[in-house]
């Protein structure tokens, strides 16, 4: 059984539409107050009141800012973050991992909490990048670093652990990672959740509906497995857009679509009228643990929690590496589409397994590597 989603799906493209954290772009105009709406659907997803909602985004928007400072701060000796909510579920702090003592001060003074650990980030990657080189069967679903626990996990899909596959892929890549590894279950294989084309506000290639994900200048981002370069692209009118001028799937999932023949791009992300359209003001990466929103034409305007980073995706089509990980739902007709925290650009959604009735996991590709990969720049308000 593999990853079972890709989400295919599309914001409005006519009216709406880059490295890591330490590269990071200055800050922009002050974020405006969050919406009614954007509180609801804090509420609905997260649990929060809106005066839980509100502290907990101010929490992360100044977790971001720490993140920076701290990791710069931390130097060889950074571990990874991650933003931990408060026992109430709204405000909370940034934690960061070192490798000793020697750099604890200059990280606290930027406002973050320490923890020592054995392992540092860069460890754990070059871990994980040795694992990305093995041929992984269709039970394991995926891979990635546990910051918080400072090793490497793997998920397997239920009942296939037994599976002779999987057991030696598990016994090779414990060997070849040289870190621990941790061993999970996973209800579902993730996949992509591509759809047919119907009505609504999406793009379309070829029989394939998607979504747009951010607007650059010269036109919008969305995911690989959308279309292959050269491939035109249909707005949701029918009417031709422009063409996918860059595309990388598997391996990577990313796409950059150019825009014309009286298209234009909006630095905005649809709200499908269950918040406001929001305002895209930069691309500054979001901690673990933050709150975190998605856009697709399928299931509309979700939310949920960031889980984890640099995750290795297994799909029947091939593994995708430097995934993020949320707790966002997603259906067949999202691919493509936003994930943003704030008014900050985050990533494009690739894929998943679930669905928005019953829950489930879903993965983005961060949206500065994306940028820095076909050299855009993110339209922004």
């Amino acid at each position: 059984m593999a990853l079972s989603s890709l989400l295919l799906a599309g914001t409005c493209t006519a009216a709406f539409l880059a490295p890591s954290a330490a590269a990071a772009p200055p800050p922009g105009p002050a974020p405006e107050a969050p919406s009614g709406a954007l509180l609801d659907a804090l509420r609905r997803d997260l649990g929060l009141t809106p005066a839980e909602a509100r502290t907990r985004l101010d929490a992360e928007r100044e977790a971001a800012r720490t993140e920076r400072a701290a990791r710069k701060a931390a130097g060889a000796a950074y571990g990874g973050s991650w933003f931990t909510p408060s026992r109430s579920g709204a405000d909370g702090r940034l934690t960061v991992a070192l490798t000793g003592k020697d750099k604890a001060e200059a990280v606290r003074a930027t406002g973050a909490a320490v923890r020592i650990v054995k392992r540092g980030a860069a460890q754990l990657d070059a871990a994980k990048a040795r694992i990305d080189r093995l041929n992984a069967p269709a039970g394991v679903a995926s891979w990635h670093v546990a910051l918080q626990e400072n090793r490497l996990v793997v998920s397997v899909v239920e009942g296939q652990r037994d599976d002779n596959d999987v057991r030696s892929f598990l016994k090779r890549a414990r060997s070849t990672a040289a870190v621990p590894v941790r061993v999970e279950t996973v209800a579902e294989a993730p996949a992509t959740f591509a759809a047919g084309t119907v009505g609504g506000d999406p793009y379309y290639t070829g029989n394939v509906r998607c979504s747009i994900g951010f607007s650059v200048h010269g036109g919008f981002v969305t995911a690989g497995h959308c279309g292959p370069a050269g491939a035109g692209v249909r707005g949701w009118d029918g009417s031709d857009i422009g063409s996918f001028q860059g595309s990388s799937f598997p391996g990577d999932d990313y796409a950059y679509v150019s825009v014309g023949n009286g298209w234009w791009t909006v630095p905005v992300v649809l709200g499908w009228g269950t918040v406001p359209d929001q305002l895209v003001r930069g691309s500054a990466e979001a901690p673990v643990g933050a709150s975190i929103c998605r856009s697709g034409s399928t299931t509309h305007w979700h939310c949920g929690t960031l889980l984890a980073k640099n995750e290795t995706v297994n799909y029947s089509q091939g593994a995708v590496h430097q995934m993020t990980k949320t707790s966002v739902c997603a259906e067949p007709g999202d691919s493509g589409g936003s994930f943003i925290s704030g008014d900050q650009a985050q990533g494009v959604t690739s894929g998943g397994w679930g669905n928005c009735s019953g829950g489930g996991e879903t993965w983005f590709q961060p949206v500065n590597e994306i940028l820095g990969r076909y050299g855009l720049t993110l339209h922004t308000a």
